[in-house]
């Protein structure tokens, strides 16, 4: 009997409910054969989410952590960068924490605002730090940074969104103009529509009979293409793509 190999790691930042992104980037890089570290805020959600990899053949653990955290992420990172018997090298991490919610401009808190920014470009900006810090010297791997149409233009009632994600990929682009020389492919996905996860069909289900089954974004559909990007050769990287239902307008 061959001697087992132990798996590369990938972190996935930001898994919530099984039926979302997070989870099905977990499922998705746990079936190419990684060992997976579902990182998220409330445990039963992520121990459902590693049940069902495990179940299934595959490699999974989950953390509970604040992505907002500096001590948290240093932490999470300092162990996952330690390869063990059961998981290899850290070579890929994807960052998809963050929320999304219409508010009035007028009405807008800026206690909430603080709060968006902290949960997605702050806390984006604590995990793109530490992955520079372990995996540049290490030899490189795969960043992905979730991002939305928000990044790219503010829509009435969403400025504190727009403000988060728009700083997020701008965050995205340093990084991968300074890291990417050195081994590290730095992507932000524009994820360009309603992705049909548990989140939108509670919250708005209107928007989800409005636009229909083909006009949500498929939760596999997209964690395919984050790991296509983890599989592009250095010599034709992309640093941002974007993800849209075939009848998306744009």
């Amino acid at each position: 009997m061959p001697a087992f190999t132990p798996p590369p790691t990938a972190i996935v930042i930001g898994v919530g409910a099984e039926a979302g992104l997070g989870a099905a980037c977990c499922r998705r890089f746990a079936a190419a054969g990684h060992h997976v570290i579902a990182v998220g805020r409330r445990a039963e959600r992520l121990r459902q989410v590693v049940d069902t990899i495990v179940a299934r053949g595959g490699h999974a653990e989950a953390r509970v952590a604040d992505a907002t955290s500096e001590s948290a992420m240093a932490a999470l990172f300092e162990e996952a960068c330690e390869p063990t018997a059961a998981r290899d090298r850290l070579d890929l991490v994807v960052f998809n924490a963050g929320s999304n919610q219409r508010i009035p401009f007028v009405e807008l808190d800026i206690a909430v605002l603080r709060d968006f920014l902290e949960t997605s470009c702050v806390a984006g900006f604590i995990t793109g730090r530490e992955v520079a810090r372990r995996m540049v010297p290490a030899g490189g791997g795969t960043l992905i940074f979730t991002g939305a149409s928000a990044s790219l233009r503010g829509r009435p009632s969403f400025a504190q969104f727009a403000a988060a994600k728009a700083g997020l990929r701008m965050l995205a682009q340093s990084m991968a103009r300074e890291f990417g020389p050195r081994g590290l492919h730095v992507a932000h996905v524009v994820i360009d529509g309603g992705i049909d996860g548990q989140r939108l069909r509670e919250r708005v289900p209107e928007f989800v009979a409005q636009v229909g089954e083909e006009g949500l974004l498929k939760l596999d559909a997209i964690a395919e293409a984050y790991w296509q990007l983890h599989c592009q050769p250095a010599s034709a990287w992309s640093h941002e793509i974007d993800l849209r239902p075939f009848r998306e307008s744009f």
